[in-house]
């Protein structure tokens, strides 16, 4: 039997709202790969069970061929968070077999530790500093947060003042670096405003200013002030960077290694995005997994500048479990944050080891006791909905 022959594919709920996926040869080598899809958990699933009937028995040293068949052979395409953690896995499993990290395997490493940041402020962002200064403490230089809470089309200018004043708060008190994170929530006639009041106090970049569906009216914004637009969460390809790039709306991509396709897209976008002189910071509120595939593809992209992870994040630390990134770490040290920055990887694969077993019963756990995670549905004081 060939050695490299995919012999077993699974997948795995876990706390908080993850999803991971094992992937074993014939020699017994395991890779693994983050799946998460926050919201449609059940849908990831489902295009699982049909990448685990296409793929097992495929060889895993083709990662190449398997992501394009993966991603080609629907005639409606799709599925690209599913594809995501087949491919984290296979790269994975490469690197273990050959005894490199995968940076490695993508050309060799352009920096010898990635720059990172916290998030701080939660969905309802209200007192910030001493979250920030906490954060200092843990290492970071810098933070994220997002920007407002719900906002009507038009609203009170008055909506905006709070968030003026944590980012001050955060940049001249605590001073730290810090993003804002739109979130989509506010539409153009404020988005507008609230970009050139918070310009003054030099954001590291505003991230998702309008939803990703207007191209056009991102670029306007882009060119209304000088702070970087960052985008890409939602984008889930290479080709729905483009239209982004060709427009100049966009200074920072920041596609999400679970929701386009694994390593092999991410290092695409990265490359995609150079030839724009478009930076690279992959959004990344997710899992060990997840992060650990960012840092390959950071350590060996020339045009990475920051790193988000989900260490103590909300979406951690408010679920019930309290799952948070090192629980389903056996090596949880090589996340050790200083200076701002992590260290990379040197262990084979995607750098980190998890804890199979407590995986196991966690997933069984979650499966039996708990529906998958839904964003919050949020409404305005009229009754009408609000991006969330």
């Amino acid at each position: 039997m060939l050695s490299s022959k995919i012999i077993k594919i699974e997948y795995f709920r876990v706390p908080p709202r993850w999803l991971f996926v094992r992937v074993e040869t014939a020699d017994g080598t395991v890779g693994w790969g983050e799946s998460t899809l926050e919201g449609h958990t059940e849908a990831v699933e489902g295009a699982m069970k049909d990448l685990q009937e296409r793929f097992t028995g495929a060889n895993a040293d083709d990662i190449q061929d398997i992501w394009q068949t993966a991603y080609m052979m629907r005639f409606y395409r799709g599925g690209p968070s599913a594809l995501s953690g087949l491919d984290i896995a296979l790269w994975d499993i490469k690197g273990k077999r050959l005894g490199v990290p995968v940076w490695q395997l993508l050309g060799g490493k352009v920096r010898d530790r990635v720059k990172v940041y916290g998030w701080i402020g939660g969905d309802h962002p209200s007192e910030v500093l001493n979250a920030a200064l906490e954060r200092k403490q843990q290492g970071f230089t810098a933070v994220k947060m997002n920007g407002t809470d719900a906002v009507s089309w038009i609203d009170s200018p008055d909506v905006l003042k709070g968030t003026v004043e944590r980012v001050r708060q955060v940049r001249e008190e605590a001073k730290m670096d810090v993003g804002v994170d739109f979130h989509g929530r506010v539409h153009k006639g404020m988005a507008k405003q609230l970009a050139k009041l918070l310009e003054p106090y030099q954001p590291l970049f505003i991230e998702e200013p309008l939803l990703p569906s207007h191209p056009d009216e991102i670029a306007d914004i882009s060119k209304l002030v000088s702070t970087p637009i960052a985008l890409g969460e939602r984008l889930h390809s290479r080709y729905e960077f483009r239209p982004y790039f060709e427009k100049r709306a966009i200074d920072i991509a920041q596609p999400d290694v679970s929701h386009c396709g694994g390593i092999t897209e991410l290092r695409n976008i990265a490359s995609l995005a150079e030839t724009y002189d478009v930076a690279l910071a992959p959004h990344c509120p997710l899992g060990p997994i997840a992060l650990a595939a960012c840092f390959q593809v950071a350590l060996s992209a020339p045009n990475f500048v920051i790193q988000e992870m989900s260490w103590k994040m909300h979406y951690n630390t408010d679920d019930p479990e309290a799952a948070d990134l090192h629980t389903y770490m056996a090596n949880p040290h090589v996340f050790d944050i200083r200076e701002g920055h992590i260290d990379a990887l040197q262990g084979p694969g995607i750098g980190i080891e998890i804890a199979e077993e407590l995986v196991r019963t966690a997933s069984e756990m979650y499966t039996s006791s708990r529906s998958a995670w839904r964003n919050p549905v949020w409404r305005g004081p009229d009754g009408s909905l609000r991006e969330w």
